[in-house]
């Protein structure tokens, strides 16, 4: 069976998801959908879902609409994010409440999120949409569920290690997991194989976020791409946060709090100070040792799926590829 490399099927559906009409009247409200799916990223979700659908069967192009779906819906999340951060760019460029309003952010995010259902529906086999739409609506609302917490979390001093993780779960994970076992499914595999690509991507979601937490503070912004020490600023709970808080000593966790209070600071010496706190509690080994046991989780449900260990290559080489992008 032919397979096809994650760079491959990148570069189809990124030609599809730009192929898509989205010039209706009115313009004001599809000209910011256009503008958001034409800001391109990773497309991280629609590639899993093709990769899982071809472990089975050849022909990708046949669920082009279902892998449009889960792009756009993960893009739709982010559209409203940003409006409720008020953050003010988005992979470089303005976000779209900045480049219109804040009501067209709030209407063009609904659409998408209309249009991400239709094109889940479009040409779905009928044997398989019952199951496909159970799943992402269930997923879709569990995104939901995850934004809420995270939104709880930044008025609250007192958040686990396990709070946190349910919320990424929510928030990242399942939205993998989500376009892993869709692509399963519609390629026919069994109930078992798709479930097991689905706990696949709720494991490596786990560690693509706490490696997010993670190079926040210890990577390479030429690397990463972004700022180093952006969740220090603005005192997000992350795993590195929480676990500094639980495991330090009075002394220290007096001083972490003292600058998690403080109004006035020097950016850079609050990066340097809270840092200083997270080398000393140890951190760095901590969330690393983390990372890999999520990650080593998901290549051993990996392994189970029951397709020839060849067939698995593309999708494991991509994952891999993602996890060792600065560590």
């Amino acid at each position: 069976m032919e397979q096809q490399t994650s760079k491959e099927l990148l570069k189809q559906i990124h030609a599809y998801i730009e192929s898509l009409p989205y010039s209706h009247e009115p313009k004001g409200l599809y000209d910011p959908i256009e503008y958001v799916l034409g800001l391109g990223g990773k497309r991280l979700r629609p590639v899993l879902m093709l990769l899982a659908y071809n472990l089975f069967k050849e022909d990708v192009q046949a669920i082009f609409s279902q892998a449009a779906a889960i792009e756009t819906y993960h893009n739709f999340t982010l559209l409203h994010d940003d409006l409720m951060d008020k953050a003010d760019m988005r992979r470089g460029k303005p976000t779209v409440h900045k480049k219109w309003d804040e009501n067209t952010a709030i209407l063009s995010g609904d659409a998408m999120l209309i249009l991400s259902f239709q094109f889940m529906m479009q040409g779905c086999p009928v044997e398989y949409t019952h199951q496909v739409m159970d799943i992402f609506s269930r997923t879709a609302l569990e995104v939901c569920d995850g934004q809420q917490w995270d939104m709880e979390f930044e008025s609250r001093e007192d958040v686990t290690v396990d709070e946190y993780m349910e919320m990424i779960r929510l928030k990242t994970s399942v939205l993998l997991a989500g376009a892993l076992k869709i692509g399963a499914v519609l390629g026919g595999a069994s109930e078992k194989d798709a479930q097991l690509l689905y706990d696949f991507g709720i494991q490596i979601g786990l560690a693509f976020q706490l490696q997010d937490d993670y190079l926040d503070v210890y990577g390479d912004p030429l690397v990463f791409g972004k700022n180093i020490g952006g969740d220090i600023l603005c005192n997000k709970k992350t795993f590195m946060l929480i676990t500094a808080l639980e495991k330090s000593d009075d002394k220290t966790r007096a001083s972490l709090q003292e600058w998690l209070k403080a109004e006035d600071y020097v950016p850079a010496q609050k990066i340097e100070a809270v840092t200083a706190i997270y080398n000393k509690v140890g951190l760095q080994d901590i969330c690393r040792d983390k990372i890999n046991e999520y990650y080593h989780e998901g290549m051993r449900l990996l392994k189970e799926v029951n397709v020839e260990e060849e067939y698995k290559k593309n999708l494991s080489d991509f994952v891999m590829s993602l996890m060792e992008r600065n560590l």
